[in-house]
């Protein structure tokens, strides 16, 4: 369907990186376009393309390079080079997830940030942690398995607050509620013992 009908444009605030190349966005040096075939937020380097769409009247538009080889039907090598751990797509991971929303988040003493966070399916015992929801690359992944859960908020500016620590590794994070706060904080007590929500479902059906 490639070029022969509009796509769904991605939104500016959707991401915090180019969705092809995984450079970060900021005000001065990048400026964000869309790839006409696609929808995605793509940089300057990564929209200098340009090739016929037929939803267009054959017109040409810019694409980005993913689009320009399928379009054009040539491949790509560089495509066939597999993905580090931080390089799954955002949404491809909240779309088949156990859990994923909106979280602050802090580490030591940095300042509190919000963060997409997502426990995805296949890997229901790691965090993934992204700057926004349809960004390409994750920030940060937490192996969950072995950190101590503390559920006890020590601010009353975040009270829905959570802390996970091992060792000298405390990453601490604040729901917008307390119903999300039990949510996140079900699944992260399986996660830490090396449990799923399907291996809990299992033992209570046995």
């Amino acid at each position: 369907e490639l070029g022969k009908r509009a796509p769904r444009w991605i939104r500016d605030n959707e991401v915090t990186m180019c969705m092809k190349c995984k450079e970060p966005f900021n005000a001065l040096t990048r400026r964000r376009h869309h790839c006409r075939a696609c929808g995605h937020v793509v940089c300057w380097k990564c929209s200098d393309y340009k090739a016929h769409l037929e939803y267009d009247g054959n017109k040409l538009n810019k694409v980005c390079k993913d689009c320009y080889h399928v379009i054009i039907g040539c491949t790509d090598s560089e495509e066939k080079k597999r993905k580090g751990i931080l390089e799954i797509e955002s949404a491809e991971v909240s779309g088949n997830s156990v859990i994923c929303s909106f979280l602050q988040y802090m580490e030591k003493s940095k300042p509190w940030q919000k963060a997409w966070c997502v426990i995805p399916k296949q890997e229901a015992l790691v965090l993934y942690m992204y700057g926004a929801p349809q960004d390409v690359k994750a920030l940060a992944t937490i192996p969950l398995l072995g950190y101590t859960v503390d559920d006890t908020p020590k601010s009353a500016d975040l009270p829905h607050s959570f802390k996970l620590t091992q060792s000298k590794s405390v990453h601490s994070f604040a729901a917008d509620n307390e119903e999300l706060k039990q949510k996140w904080l079900k699944v992260i007590h399986l996660a830490v013992k090396g449990e799923t929500p399907e291996c809990q479902n299992e033992l209570q059906m046995n």
